[in-house]
């Protein structure tokens, strides 16, 4: 798959002293000097774009346009979005308390508090994303612009295409004015386990499959010193479609979810996976046809192509499951119908990530049914709800349920949308994302209130300066480390 040799132990050890050796002058760096590399680091990438482009769509086998040339656009613009947040400062979450001999306590001295960077950053590259969540991806970038030198350990799935990244941005970043040891790129299974438990290693990122980001959470808090570690893990991203909505749009509906759960063969974080139908919905064929008009290609390499197979195979073993939609086409797009007896009997496997294009239809016969179902789905990135206004009676349960569980809440939207922006909210509880309250790649790591326009009573629950304010909290590279200054 590969002729990008396996990082040494010699050169590994070379990798991390440097990486420590850079964290000193990185974190003294000023924000603007910061901002600076990351600018250079955007224009140099869109420099070379006519060659990582069609090296991406080697390796990966997305297409070159428009979906890896959208992705190089998003990767450089977030680069030069974290140099707009460094220049406009609130990260910091900078704190001051002046002297006050009255304070009701007693005296209090003048008290200076900021987010400080951690040190040196590992992060692990995705397979799904060999742009904006691999080399130079968000996670990189927030890192950098915290002041945190970056070690990459690349995907396997793309090793030609990160190899160059990796030149490309080092070179960017020193030739600006970063300090060597900034970037680098590590690459093979072991050396990325050996860099996650070398004490000079201060947090850990990753994107990607369930079971392989928890074997490197434990790794991380196995620890003499446990580490941060942001993981973007497995993702079930449930849809609830209401009856009034079946009734005005049921169509529509269909068409659209099929063309979600399908988009980039399946192979998004956000795709959902879980589709909840009242009883009688009648909306089989529109699904049926929106899924035989799907386009099919290939998935981004033989190992998640077994494992989608694999899973498909689950699902349809699964007693009292009917099958809806089996693509002729090897790879192609599946649709499982259950009832929720069904569903409730089996939600460890219906109700479990399967990566690539296939989905679970749900019908559920009433609200509290519903409601009782929602209670067994797992924890996501996403939860969408399809519904209409004359309906907030039946919506604001199942919101309230499903703002629980889900980072980010769509009132009659797509969850594979993600635009990189000030509001923007990628993260969820456990298994979706660990360590919610700040996380790598976004502006906020907290969880987005849903606040869906003609639904009484929800927008109110946002506070005024959260929908008006744009203000955004320290990036999960400068951690939680405070330094309090008494003087």
């Amino acid at each position: 798959m590969t002729d990008v040799p396996e990082t040494t132990a010699d050169q590994l050890e070379d990798i991390l002293a440097a990486a420590a050796a850079a964290a000193g002058p990185m974190a003294a760096a000023t924000p603007r000097e910061r901002a600076a590399w990351l600018v250079a680091a955007a224009d140099a990438l869109d420099a070379h774009a006519d060659e990582l482009i069609p090296l991406a769509a080697e390796e990966s086998h997305l297409p070159a346009a428009p979906r890896l040339a959208g992705e190089l656009k998003r990767t450089t613009f977030q680069l030069r979005l974290f140099g707009t947040v460094l220049d406009e400062g609130a990260f910091l979450g900078a704190t001051i308390d002046h002297a006050d001999q009255a304070w009701g306590m007693g005296p209090r001295p003048d008290l200076r508090r900021l987010l400080v960077a951690l040190g040196p950053v590992l992060v692990f590259g995705a397979s799904n994303f060999p742009f904006a969540f691999s080399v130079a991806g968000g996670d990189t970038a927030s890192a950098l612009a915290a002041g945190c030198p970056v070690v990459h350990k690349g995907h396997p799935g793309h090793p030609r295409l990160a190899a160059r990244t990796a030149e490309i941005l080092a070179s960017a970043l020193v030739s600006a004015g970063a300090p060597e040891g900034v970037f680098a790129l590590i690459t093979g299974v072991q050396p990325g386990v050996t860099a996650l438990k070398d004490e000079r290693i201060t947090a850990g990122a990753f994107t990607g499959s369930l079971g392989a980001g928890r074997a490197l959470f434990d790794i991380a808090n196995a620890r003499p010193t446990p580490i941060p570690f942001y993981g973007e893990l497995g993702s079930i991203n449930p849809v609830v479609v209401t009856p009034a909505a079946v009734a005005h749009r049921g169509n529509d509906i269909a068409t659209g979810y099929v063309g979600s759960f399908t988009l980039g063969a399946g192979q998004f974080c956000t795709k959902p996976g879980l589709l909840f139908l009242p009883a009688g919905h009648g909306l089989e064929s529109a699904l049926v046809k929106a899924a035989s008009g799907a386009a099919v290609q290939p998935l981004l390499n033989a190992k998640i192509a077994d494992g989608y197979s694999s899973g498909v195979a689950r699902l349809r073993e699964t007693p009292g499951v009917d099958v809806l939609f089996v693509s002729e086409q090897d790879l192609g797009p599946t649709l499982i119908a259950a009832d929720a007896a069904t569903f409730t009997a089996a939600h460890d496997v219906l109700g479990s990530e399967c990566f690539g294009p296939t989905s679970v239809v749900v019908s559920y016969s009433d609200a509290a049914e519903l409601a009782a179902l929602l209670a067994r789905v797992e924890p996501s990135l996403t939860a969408t709800v399809h519904g209409e206004v004359s309906e907030a009676d039946f919506v604001q349960p199942v919101l309230d349920i499903l703002q629980a569980k889900a980072g980010r809440v769509l009132w009659n939207g797509w969850p594979t949308g993600v635009t990189v922006s000030w509001a923007q909210q990628h993260g969820g509880p456990v298994p979706g994302h660990h360590r919610v309250r700040h996380h790598f790649g976004w502006h906020r790591g907290d969880r987005a209130v849903p606040a869906p326009s003609g639904i009484p009573g929800r927008a109110g629950r946002v506070p005024a300066a959260s929908r008006t304010r744009r203000q955004p909290v320290a990036h999960s590279a400068a951690g939680e480390r405070k330094v309090v200054v008494a003087i």
